[in-house]
């Protein structure tokens, strides 16, 4: 656990990890231990919403097996857990491959989880590129 975190928070941040190091650098079938049944997911490459816990592993699996991932980083997390929900946002950086091209993206993520039976469950996630800057 991150010591800059309570346990509460910890314990949300250590599910947070798990799902990221689930489709980074393992296998983004294990995301079902993790992601609610109900979940959902508001991506940038998606002009729809992602519903359910499948149709989300769905576009994870997706990313994962079509992209070769250099390196994966989340940046300066925020963690606010109200009772038996936990919001957090951090921004990312990732190095890629895909289609064979060097792709950087950076962005933010907001995850939206709940405890269930003593565990924490992500139930919605949306995350971007940052905007585009003008001037």
């Amino acid at each position: 656990m991150d010591s800059q975190f309570d346990p509460e928070q910890g314990a949300v941040w250590s599910v947070l990890r798990a799902i990221n190091d689930a489709w980074t650098q393992g296998d983004p079938a294990t995301l079902a231990e993790y992601f609610h049944p109900d979940m959902i997911a508001v991506t940038a490459s998606d002009r729809l919403r992602r519903i359910g816990r499948d149709a989300c592993i769905a576009g994870w699996q997706e990313f994962a097996t079509t992209a070769t991932i250099h390196a994966w980083q989340e940046i300066d997390p925020l963690i606010r857990v109200f009772g038996n929900a936990a919001v957090v946002s951090y921004y990312y950086e990732l190095d890629c491959n895909v289609g064979g091209s060097p792709r950087h993206f950076a962005g933010r993520d907001l995850f939206f989880f709940i405890r269930d039976n003593g565990r924490w469950w992500a139930v919605a996630d949306q995350f971007s590129g940052y905007p585009e800057t003008t001037g």
